[in-house]
């Protein structure tokens, strides 16, 4: 027995004959073993199941309780009776590279003291075990290895070549000499359908219209059951609906029809479809492979016939897609976004809003009085500077008029002369010497008038009650001046116009008689209202933009109120939608660049 035994474990080839044929003989070389049992399962997680008894395939209780408390605890375990040779039940875990794969679980009668030399035993034997799953391993790692090698031979080809048609044409190719398959065929979603778009070995498909149209109802079939479909089927697959496949081997007397679903994303794209000839199947390892590079090359192909149609199509399908993402299930955000915007958009469609120009203003006296020097001379005092409030008359500054005195002492002296001249001329009776001296004493006249109307003007006087708006001589007391230099600038309290800097843009809406508020930036918080009196033709550059200077006059004043105040006014236009208040100047701006553009 015992012969035999090892004679059917050195020729074991499946692991179940192997881990029956070991557990036997495992128990048959341990004293006293009644039953054994052996579960396995998937590493770590399992479930784990028997999958082999001695002496006879029969569930024990015990056993199976046994194993699954080694399993939980990762750590041999014993139970039973202490203190006499009474049935113990033992169970170890089968660890390799530290996951645990299953437990031996063995009932045996012997004395306490002999458990651990038993359970020394088993773990030497376990090591058979793990040779076992070893070698499944390296078999597991070598088909793995394989199939990404495959994979991304494929993912090269098709990525190397430049567009969908040439990488569906190298993909296709390279699986039918690497597979021993003819033909391969390729196949997308357009629509409810799968088209072919590809088969390997063919030029063109003029000729072949038959095994075409049969190929893309196996594809149809694969993606409406979103699953890999293999004819004829392996005897552990799921249950398919296999009838256009099978319709496929008999029409066209293939050996086997396997079709797999290209995926991108979590969508079907389309399918790969692989045909061997009479006499040859696919066997599991080829439908692994296959699973693997349709896997790898199904998104890299979408991208690709994606990015190679039409624009128009391109434009349709994003459209639709946004079209079903509004009016489909999810995508609160878009929807919520959408709603807004189109309220919105009714809302500044109907919604209208007093339309007004905004320009920058200032306001200036209606009449501003410059006094200038009247003559060169030197500045003596002052009495008033920028920012005060004067009243007619009052003296703004003192002129130096110590020169002028002295001239008119000289001119008065000459004076005197003369007229002594002239009386003894006309006591001599010296006509013509008296009308000479006359003459000279007229000129004398002449000229202390002159001088006396100099003297008056040395006191720069107010010429109207009003507000210095420039001038300050403070720093020049006895600098020089000259004649016609301004050296003061007085406006009126009671009289003011508002100076508007409108831009050009704007200015087709100004017109004279429109109303409108200003706001000056010293007194924000009073609005004063104004009206249109004259626009001026002539334009000034200020900040890059063109501007012209429109006057309107004040409609009532405030007695905070000064020249030079700067503000913002806006001159009240006429009533339009709210939509084109906002965009006016950007429709201009876009008339504007293509004019621009245009040839």
């Amino acid at each position: 027995m015992d012969q035999a035994l090892w004679q059917k474990f050195r020729n074991a080839t499946e692991p179940d004959e192997f881990i029956e044929t070991w557990l036997a003989i495992l128990c048959r070389q341990i004293s006293g073993v009644a039953s054994g049992m052996v579960m396995l399962g998937e590493p770590d997680t399992g479930p784990y199941t028997p999958i082999a008894f001695w002496p006879e395939r029969a569930a024990d209780e015990g056993l199976t309780a046994a194993a699954e408390r080694a399993l939980s605890q990762r750590q041999g375990i014993s139970t039973g009776t202490t203190g006499s040779r009474m049935v113990q039940l033992i169970a170890s875990p089968l660890i390799v590279n530290e996951r645990l794969y299953g437990a031996c679980a063995l009932s045996l009668s012997v004395e306490p003291a002999a458990i651990n030399a038993v359970m020394r035993k088993v773990q030497w034997a376990s090591g058979w075990v793990e040779v076992l799953l070893r070698r499944q391993l390296q078999v597991e790692n070598e088909e793995v290895s394989e199939r990404n090698r495959l994979a991304f031979d494929m993912l090269a080809a098709v990525i190397e070549a430049k567009g969908f048609a040439e990488a569906a044409t190298a993909l296709v190719t390279e699986l039918a000499m690497r597979l021993a398959c003819d033909p391969v065929s390729v196949g997308f979603v357009r629509g409810r359908r799968c088209r072919v778009a590809t088969v390997s070995h063919a030029a063109g498909f003029g000729n072949k219209v038959n095994i075409i149209r049969d190929i893309g109802a196996a594809m149809d079939e694969a993606v409406d059951q979103r699953a890999i479909i293999l004819y004829p089927p392996q005897e552990h697959w799921e249950y398919r609906v296999l009838r256009a496949h099978e319709e496929l081997v008999e029409t066209h007397k293939c050996g086997g029809v396997l079709t797999i679903p290209l995926q991108s994303g979590h969508q079907i794209v389309g399918a790969l479809t692989l045909q061997r000839p009479r006499g040859s199947a696919f066997d599991e390892t080829t439908v692994d492979l296959c699973d693997a590079v349709a896997a790898v090359v199904g998104p890299v192909l979408e991208e690709k016939r994606r990015n190679d149609r039409n624009v128009l199509v391109k434009l349709w399908e994003a459209a639709g897609n946004q079209l079903r993402r509004l009016l489909g299930p999810g995508y609160f955000g878009r929807k919520l976004a959408t709603l807004i915007a189109v309220v919105l958009a009714g809302y500044f469609s109907v919604a209208t809003t007093e339309y007004s120009v905004t320009s920058s203003a200032v306001v200036r006296g209606t009449i501003q009085r410059t006094v200038v020097a009247p003559f060169n001379g030197y500045v003596s005092s002052q009495s008033a500077r920028a920012g005060e409030v004067v009243k007619q008359g009052q003296i703004l500054a003192q002129l130096d008029d110590q020169d002028l005195t002295l001239e008119r002492l000289r001119l008065t002296t000459t004076r005197q002369q003369k007229t002594t001249e002239y009386d003894r001329a006309l006591m001599q009776h010296e006509r013509a010497e008296a009308l000479i001296v006359k003459a000279q004493i007229d000129q004398a006249d002449a000229q202390l008038a002159l001088i006396d109307e100099q003297l008056k003007r040395t006191r720069l006087l107010a010429p109207f009650d009003g507000y210095v708006v420039n001038g300050d001589l403070s720093q020049s007391i006895g600098a020089a001046v000259e004649r016609g230099q301004e050296l003061f600038t007085v406006a009126p309290l009671e009289s003011y116009r508002v100076i508007l800097e409108v831009d050009e843009s704007d200015i087709d809406d100004v017109e004279i008689g429109r109303q409108g508020v200003l706001r000056v930036s010293a007194l924000p918080q009073e609005t004063l209202t104004y009206r249109i009196e004259q626009i001026t033709a002539i334009s000034t550059q200020k900040e890059g933009h063109n501007f012209f200077k429109v006057e309107a006059a004040l409609d009532h004043l405030s007695d905070r109120l000064r020249p030079g105040m700067e503000g913002i006014a806006k001159t009240s236009v006429d009533e339009r939608l709210l939509i084109r208040v906002y965009t006016d100047k950007m429709v201009q701006w876009a008339y504007l660049a293509a004019w621009r553009w245009m040839p």
